[in-house]
């Protein structure tokens, strides 16, 4: 059984929206800050946003104001905003712990092309 289920990627055109989510276990979402990766064909993951238990939130420099992560506490669940996609942002997206401690979910895709 996967610990992360993560949902919402698809296909898009540039500068069109989307919004993950990513629905895990109550003890792992209450307890740990939590964080959205990608990994794109032949390069290697990378983080893209994190929402901290202790100093808010960030974001990698990529990012330049274009997602929001969030986190519902009542649906265990995370969140990624994404708005003004670009083909760029074309990749398998994986929630987990910030400090990455479970195994990885299948992750959902993201494909952005006109």
């Amino acid at each position: 059984q996967e610990h992360f289920v993560e949902s919402g990627g698809g296909l898009v055109h540039p500068g069109e929206s989307l919004r993950l989510s990513c629905a895990t276990t109550a003890s792992t979402f209450s307890q740990y800050s939590m964080a959205w990766y990608r990994q794109a064909p032949g390069k290697q993951r990378e983080l893209v946003a994190a929402i901290l238990s202790a100093t808010g939130t960030k974001y990698g420099d990529f990012v330049k104001g274009r997602f929001t992560i969030s986190r519902d506490y009542s649906k265990n669940s995370l969140y990624l905003q994404m708005n003004r996609l670009a083909p760029e942002d074309t990749a398998v997206y994986y929630c987990n712990t910030h400090s990455q401690m479970y195994s990885w979910g299948q992750g959902t895709q993201v494909t952005v092309s006109s």
